[in-house]
């Protein structure tokens, strides 16, 4: 099973996600072709309510902890609840990599 597999099947078992994006973002980063290194998630599920976003990421931190020890070197979360996200639709675009050797261009 790949990494992006693991976190999507991860976060869809132990969230019960209304709405979940898994975007492996590697390939805008400085990192060989086929990297599964960093990662964008966008997440909605009734388990965040009444919840703070440091508390949101802590969830999903323990429950992919092995992902994070591992390849993972970036995770970008954007949580919300079911109603945060009807009213958003959309989650930020992540920022262009300017680390390794992207920032010397």
């Amino acid at each position: 099973m790949n990494i992006q597999t693991s976190i999507e099947t991860k976060l869809q078992q132990n969230f019960s996600p209304t709405h979940m994006e898994v975007v492996n973002e590697s390939h805008m980063h400085s990192v060989p072709a086929n990297s599964e290194t960093h990662f964008k998630v966008v997440i909605a599920t009734e388990a965040f309510g009444g919840t703070r976003k440091v508390a949101r990421h802590q969830k999903i931190y323990q429950v992919l902890s092995e992902e994070l020890a591992g390849e993972v070197h970036a995770l970008a979360l954007h949580t919300y609840t079911p109603e945060e996200w009807r009213e958003l639709q959309q989650a930020p675009d992540s920022p262009n990599c300017m680390g390794g050797s992207k920032g010397e261009l």
